[in-house]
């Protein structure tokens, strides 16, 4: 009897060792892809599958949404500024058959296409542009991402530019360009307020120059105000009309 365990023994094992080969649990988020004698056959999963040992491999996929970290790309703006930049993908693979056969390791396959993109589209744009259209600025690049890899069984569903990193002396140069467009803004406000004070000196002159008795009142009111305040020396405005009226006596006087 124990001769007959034990030459049926090694039988036992390797049947054993058969069904664990063959049986496999895939979770609700994973796939596998199955080839058969080297061949793609199908795409099971999830949950219990059974394969052919030797005869059949099964590569799993996960379907998850992966988080890759581009890492520090040198960019040179279009205004020929310097700049490091970083950012972050989200994507998922949505056909776990291309993803495995049409691309030998699609996470790098990824990372490197994101890197070259990210210096290619930001290349494009000036600094100002960078720092204020980041919004415009992801979706271009997650437009292209997503085009690139759409054979690739891959569905890029966001990009985000993290930083963006300058040099000390550009930071300062932007602060002096900053603080000149401030000064001219000022500049420019202040001239426009000059202007439509003057429109509205001109208007009321206009207007005071068509009642004499008008300027006369605006006199009164002048020195009531300057009266009110308490102050000892008062100072009465003289009349240009009067001044060219004497002017004329004296004139006729002469003659």
């Amino acid at each position: 009897m124990f001769g007959s365990f034990a030459f049926y023994m090694p039988i036992l094992l390797i049947g054993i060792a058969f069904l664990a080969s063959a049986i496999k649990i895939l979770r609700e988020y994973e796939r596998g892809v199955v080839f058969t004698l080297g061949r793609y056959t199908s795409t099971k999963g999830p949950g219990f599958i059974i394969i052919i040992p030797i005869v059949q491999q099964m590569v799993r996929v996960d379907l998850r949404t992966r988080v890759l970290d581009v890492p520090t790309q040198d960019v040179i703006s279009r205004d020929n500024v310097s700049v490091r930049v970083n950012a972050v993908i989200y994507f998922r693979v949505v056909d776990p058959q291309n993803a495995i056969i049409q691309v030998e390791d699609f996470m790098q396959a990824t990372s490197e296409l994101a890197q070259t993109t990210l210096r290619s589209v930001l290349g494009k744009h000036e600094l100002d542009e960078m720092l204020s259209e980041r919004d415009k600025l992801n979706a271009d690049i997650q437009d292209i991402l997503d085009t690139q890899t759409d054979s690739w069984g891959i569905k890029v569903a966001n990009v985000e530019i993290k930083h963006v990193d300058i040099d000390e002396s550009m930071i300062r140069a932007i602060a002096r360009q900053a603080e000149a467009e401030r000064e001219r803004r000022a500049k420019i406000i202040n001239a426009e307020g000059e202007e439509q004070a003057a429109q509205k000196l001109l208007e009321a002159a206009q207007i005071l120059s068509g009642q004499p008795e008008a300027m006369q009142l605006r006199y009164l009111g002048t020195l009531n105000t300057i009266a009110g305040e308490k102050n000892s020396t008062i100072i009465f405005p003289f009349p240009t009309e009067l001044g060219k009226m004497l002017a004329r006596f004296t004139e006729d006087d002469g003659k």
